[in-house]
């Protein structure tokens, strides 16, 4: 299984992807996957998460670009030496493509940054 991550500013992200084959129709060209999260605040200060921003690529050369408050309908404050976990899913047309992103983070102090979400690939039947 292969794991992707970048670190910006002392906050690490792990991403997982999983290619969900029970939950995919090959003939509907609905392709599904899942990845897994993993943002590490390796720094001194609690930061918390405010925004996503996503670009998900489809092998046909489609983007979709997805933006919002938090992840999973939190915005989770991640304290000095900790981390916070999640799961989502993404569904593409084609057995492969990509995904990459930032996520909008805030200091203790009120300073706003944007993290680097590693560029990932999905890729049906890759697990």
């Amino acid at each position: 299984m292969t794991t992707y991550t970048a670190t910006t500013e002392g906050i690490r992200i792990t991403v997982q992807p999983f290619y969900l084959d029970g939950q995919s129709d090959v003939l509907q060209r609905k392709f599904v996957f899942a990845y897994f999260i993993r943002i590490e605040n390796r720094t001194f200060q609690a930061v918390q998460l405010l925004r996503r921003h996503w670009f998900i690529r489809h092998s046909t050369g489609r983007v979709e670009e997805v933006e919002g408050e938090g992840v999973i309908g939190k915005q989770p404050i991640i304290p000095a030496g900790g981390h916070h976990e999640y799961n989502s899913y993404c569904i593409l047309e084609t057995l492969e493509g990509s995904m990459e992103g930032t996520y909008l983070m805030q200091r203790e102090q009120g300073e706003l940054f944007r993290v680097t979400i590693p560029k990932f690939t999905l890729r049906a039947a890759a697990n």
